[in-house]
């Protein structure tokens, strides 16, 4: 090959190099976003759980009377929004419930002091809210007749959910 015929070939090399170069960042930019999607997403989870545990821990201690027995009528008086939403939510969009919102809640509000500041940590409280979650949207289920189950559900939706996301957990007061 002729010297003349090579002119600019290192050019179109360097220019390709670069080019590669260039979308491996854009990739890296790429999974950086998804990683910080992901770890958002397990921070809201944990900060669920931990909220659930300390409204069974409160519940657990406030239902019993001085001589450490539960009793019923205080343990019902912790209920909250306890009508509504479902017991299970599908996540596929081939399923038939798919759009069914598991945090559409109702009932009597509860006024045990207890339970209203657990709410408004969940909802208002900069150091532990959840996004998009307000106080209709947590519920506290009581079946005093079924061994003193207490079920809590937390509610909370991030900026690019389509639909709420929930925390579920079942304790009993024994």
């Amino acid at each position: 090959m002729s010297r003349r015929s090579q002119q600019g070939s290192f050019m179109i090399e360097a220019m390709i190099g670069i080019m590669i170069f260039f979308m491996g960042v854009l990739a890296m930019i790429g999974l950086q976003a998804s990683s910080i999607a992901i770890q958002s997403d397990a921070q809201y989870r944990s900060e669920a759980g931990n909220l659930v545990d300390q409204i069974l821990g409160e519940i657990n201690l406030g239902a019993r009377d001085p001589n450490g027995v539960v009793v019923a009528g205080t343990l019902a008086g912790f209920a909250h929004q306890a009508t509504g939403g479902t017991t299970t939510c599908r996540l596929l969009s081939t399923d038939a419930n798919a759009n069914t919102d598991c945090c559409n809640f109702s009932g009597a509000v509860s006024v045990n002091p207890l339970v209203t500041n657990w709410v408004a940590a969940v909802s208002t409280d900069t150091a532990t809210r959840l996004p998009a979650s307000d106080a209709t949207r947590q519920q506290i289920v009581v079946n005093a007749g079924v061994s003193n189950q207490v079920i809590v559900t937390v509610c909370w939706q991030g900026p690019k959910d389509a639909r709420p996301r929930f925390h579920r957990v079942i304790g009993y007061v024994n």
